[in-house]
């Protein structure tokens, strides 16, 4: 504590040198359209908080800050000035330095109980690292508030509380919220002349249903619990939740007006004569100056214009992993029945997590039974026998085989765990166990920043878990990582896992909580990098006489690398290397075709070596080797299909991340992944697990402080591995749109770019593939894309917005438009008054502002949540700002309000898509699939056959009653297309 407070009273003391030197002002605009403001005065004005989307301060010189002022003021860009006379964040700092380093000196800081996120670093540090050094930076450099809130809610940190006497960054905490797919709450303690504990309990029961566990009885003693309503629940609940802004499916904004439409149509073919008409109908494209200027500019703006349409298509394409808290937190108090089987590796029968799965599980009240298994070497049948003597009733199955990494005995490139995990799959099946079976991993994943870079073979058994989610929905339970360690919390979580995590099927449990998958929204949006990424030097690329290999070296060499050296396992031989190599020449390039096995440790170790040798050492890495292997199900798979996948993808992926060391200054290495490592897919086990070898990969090479990016790819157009093996037809009709190369490359460009790790890029129609992804089980994992919720929601989206808005309509409707306005100013008023304080709505004027009435951030954002739930629209958090009183505010709602009629479904036509979607998600093999094609023939004669199925070849009652059996089954089979 006294070092504490050394560092604000003596910080605070020496800032007061810096006053009348400068100032700051806070601006409500990004920080890129900041800078730009800020351009004139560059040397004398600069970013000092980038506190939200919409939000950020500046310092400087005074007199630049007067002018930028004006500036503002001139374009619209709302600014003031912060009542302080010195520019902290600023070049002014600098002055300081000496003196702040000589009187902080004396602190000692010690590591924290309470984990520190850094607005400095832009990451969790070690309080013991916060010395002099720290504290002046804190002081010189921006704030990195807005980022520093991405990170957090990326990590699953979803509620802010910002304890001071008034809230000043929850508006710009809020706004970040807005901005990004990841729903989220700022809560304030106090707010100013609310002081007392009212206002203070009041903020404690907001952050409780936001989901903060609150210890009532210490705040208040003297209260008692009482029992809820006994009515049943209607299942509506009345606070808000973010909703994406509507967009097209390439993700590009709805377009505003016609006039636009017909703008950027002429921009966008360089349409001069359309565009002259446009913009100057009466001059009819023929005045020479008005021709003289759009020659100039069209050609740029038709350019910026394709740029930005592509940068919004690729936007819409980019997804991340998101790990999230799972609230409320798991306890294990479940009461278990039955026997629940673990099934162990035997060399790792006496692992802690095993005895401690064995006492937690028995101490819930089931039966433990103990299953030890040689993982090495699978017997699937032997193993089914031994499965199916055990006594009594089956209610749950935990594994533990995935702990065993050594090598299966006849495949060496499979791990024990992963072949042990397929054969118990396929031996479950055989027994006729249907209780669920639950694959508990360690260190399979990493949740956060915090967590130790991730075990790729661990990672293998969750790519091959997710597809038996999706070919053995009955019964699959799920996949939990375990963390290090044991103790009697984190057993009481797995506990409560594997009986009562409802549909959640990914979790991992660590020592703050158990988190949960999910897929996430990874827009740039517009967002600019200082780093531009570029090869140097020679560039290896695996698999690249193949087609996305080939598109990858021609993008390699364009952007300057001096040697693009392609491997395959044919080398020169390959079809079109000869005219590959020629084409990469021209765009000067030396160009090197080897042939090598990237399963082969010793192939690629030979051609790294003669790379070094030659003065070529290998700079940058883009792993696209591999192939899917045989599209197969897991019950017919076999260890062999696993070794073949594994081989060129993760075997080769592992060499390479092995012989390529710190020491050879790799700064790019590219893993070409796929989607099917995300959410898995039918068929897919082996690829899977290749896949999800491969991200685990990334994040522990970043862990080690390498570079590493691995991308899990949607399908490409052309000659991508998809189209290779004939699967390009199947997957669109899953959902998958082809990519265009040149999209996809450059998507692939912006991650280098930003130095991402792993990232998901895909087009995708969601609908579709949710119908087709969801048709045997719920899945979480694609809960918080925006698309799949407006899917999942829509129906109770509708019923919900009957209720408030249609009443609003039903007042509307009919009522000329003056007393529509009066109407929604009533609103207004009542609204504005509630979040007052006032008595009566009519104490509220209306052409009052609403700063002027005394709206603050907090009490803006209040407002506009009132207002969507009273009208179902979906105003911005800038509402109040944007429209100064209540009767802009009441003519702006006016404006946004459509009335509109419902059509209804044609339920033949729901019908025939849940029938559609059941029939895809068959397997593409065996005898279902020709049954059901022979069931859909029928029915489509009998359509086409209509009245005259009737009388032609139709059933009369006589020909019924006297049949036999075989002739009744034999008609059955006729009619039903079965024969």
């Amino acid at each position: 504590m006294g070092d504490a407070a050394r560092v604000v009273a003596l910080r605070s003391r020496v800032l007061r040198r810096l006053s009348g030197l400068g100032g700051m002002v806070s601006i409500a605009a990004g920080r890129n359209r900041t800078e730009d403001l800020l351009a004139p005065w560059a040397d004398r004005v600069g970013v000092a908080a980038a506190n939200g989307p919409d939000s950020t301060v500046v310092s400087g010189d005074a007199d630049a800050l007067d002018e930028l002022l004006v500036a503002c003021e001139g374009l619209g860009v709302r600014a003031r000035r912060v009542p302080v006379d010195y520019a902290s964040h600023s070049a002014h700092v600098d002055l300081i330095r000496e003196e702040l380093a000589e009187l902080l000196a004396p602190i000692a800081p010690v590591p924290s109980r309470v984990p520190f996120f850094s607005t400095v670093t832009g990451d969790w540090i070690d309080t013991a690292e916060l010395n002099a050094d720290y504290w002046f930076a804190n002081l010189r450099q921006p704030v990195q508030f807005e980022g520093a809130t991405r990170a957090l809610l990326a990590q699953g940190y979803d509620v802010f509380i910002e304890s001071s006497a008034h809230p000043v960054l929850a508006t710009g905490i809020t706004e970040t919220v807005d901005a990004g797919d990841v729903p989220g709450a700022a809560i304030g303690s106090l707010r100013r002349d609310e002081g007392g504990m009212d206002r203070f309990l009041t903020s404690v029961a907001e952050a409780f249903v936001h989901g903060v566990d609150v210890d009532w009885t210490s705040m208040l003693p003297g209260g008692r619990r009482v029992d809820l309503p006994t009515y049943a629940f209607q299942r509506k609940h009345y606070w808000l939740e973010p909703v994406s802004s509507p967009r097209h499916t390439d993700g590009t904004d709805i377009t505003p007006n016609v006039v636009d439409s017909l703008f950027w149509e002429a921009v966008e073919s360089e349409n001069l004569e359309e565009l002259a008409r446009t913009l100057l109908p009466d001059a009819n494209g023929t005045a020479g100056q008005v021709r003289s200027s759009l020659e100039t500019v069209l050609p740029a703006l038709a350019s910026w214009r394709r740029q930005r349409r592509e940068d919004s298509v690729v936007d819409s394409w980019r997804y991340q992993v998101a790990w999230r808290p799972l609230r409320p937190a798991t306890t294990g108090a479940a009461v278990l029945s039955g026997t629940w089987l673990l099934v162990v590796p035997a060399a790792h029968r006496e692992h802690p997590w095993v005895v401690a799965a064995g006492e937690v599980l028995g101490g819930g009240g089931a039966e433990v039974g103990v299953v030890v298994l040689d993982a090495a070497r699978p017997e699937r049948q032997s193993w089914a026998g031994q499965l199916g003597t055990v006594a009594g009733q089956i209610n749950g199955v935990l594994s533990f085989l995935a702990l065993d990494e050594a090598p299966s005995a006849d495949h060496p490139g499979v791990p024990a765990g992963l072949g042990a995990t397929l054969t118990l799959l396929q031996a479950l099946g055989d027994a006729d166990v249907e209780a669920l079976l639950w694959c508990a991993t360690q260190g399979a994943v990493s949740v956060n920043s915090i967590d130790p870079g991730p075990h790729p073979l661990q990672a293998q058994v969750w790519g091959l878990g997710r597809v038996a989610g999706l070919e053995m929905p009955q019964r699959w339970g799920g996949l939990i990582d375990l963390p290090e360690t044991p103790d009697a919390r984190a057993a009481g979580r797995l506990r409560a896992a594997v009986t009562d995590s409802g549909d959640e099927d990914q979790l991992a449990l660590r020592p703050s909580g158990v988190f949960v998958r999910r897929l996430v929204r990874a827009p740039l949006d517009g967002r600019t990098t200082a780093k531009q990424w570029s090869p140097t030097g020679t560039a290896l690329v695996t698999g690249g006489t193949g087609g996305l290999g080939a598109h990858v070296a021609r993008w390699l060499a364009a952007q300057g690398a001096e040697h693009v050296v392609l491997t395959s396992r044919r080398g020169p031989d390959a079809a079109g290397s000869n005219e590959l190599s020629a084409e990469l020449e021209e765009l000067g390039a030396r160009v090197t075709i080897a042939a090598c096995d990237m399963a082969d440790r010793d192939s690629v170790s030979a051609l790294l070596d003669r790379l070094r040798d030659e003065g070529s050492p290998v700079r940058t890495v883009v792993h696209a080797a591999g192939v899917p292997g045989r599209f197969v199900g897991l019950a017919d798979a076999q260890l062999s299909d696993l070794a073949e996948t594994l081989g060129a993808k993760a075997t080769g992926a592992q060499t390479l991340d092995e012989l390529l060391g710190q020491d050879d200054d790799v700064d790019a290495f590219v893993l070409f992944s796929s989607n099917a490592g995300i959410w898995g897919g039918s068929g897919q086990g082996a690829y899977a697990a290749a896949n999800a070898h491969l991200d685990a990969l990334a994040d522990r090479r970043r862990a080690r402080g390498l570079a590493a990016t691995s991308v899990a790819w949607g399908m490409w157009d052309g000659d991508g591995l998809a189209n290779e093996q004939g699967m390009g037809e199947a997957l669109s009709l899953r959902g998958l749109r082809a990519m265009d190369p040149a999209l996809a490359i450059t998507a692939l460009h912006q991650a280098l770019d930003r130095d991402e790790t792993t990232l998901s890029v895909t087009d995708m129609d969601w609908e579709r593939f949710v119908s087709l992804f969801t048709v045997a089980r719920p899945s979480p994992l694609l809960a918080e894309l925006p698309q799949v919720q407006q899917l999942l929601k829509a129906p109770e989206e509708a019923a919900e917005e009957s209720v408030s808005r249609s009443a609003l309509d039903r007042r509307l409707a009919g009522l000329p438009v003056a007393e529509r306005h009066r109407v929604l100013m009533e609103l207004v008023q009542a609204q504005a008054a509630t979040v007052l304080g006032h008595a009566k709505p009519d104490e509220v004027e209306p052409e009052r502002g609403f700063l002027e009435s005394g709206f603050g951030s907090l009490t803006a954002v209040e407002l506009r949540n009132r207002l969507n739930e009273a009208t179902g629209l979906r105003l911005p958090a800038s509402t109040v700002y944007d429209h100064p009183n209540p009767a802009a505010l009441a003519r702006h709602l006016h404006a946004q309000l459509q009335q509109g009629e419902d059509g209804d479904e044609v339920d033949a036509l729901e019908g025939l898509q849940r029938i559609e979607a059941a029939v895809l998600a068959a397997p593409t093999d065996g005898g279902v699939r020709d049954r059901v094609a022979k069931r859909l023939r029928y029915l489509l004669r009998t359509l086409d056959g209509g009245a005259e199925s009737q009388t032609d070849g139709g059933l009369d009652r006589t020909t019924l009653e006297s049949a036999s059996d075989d002739e009744m089954f034999a008609l059955i089979d006729k009619e039903l297309g079965l024969d």
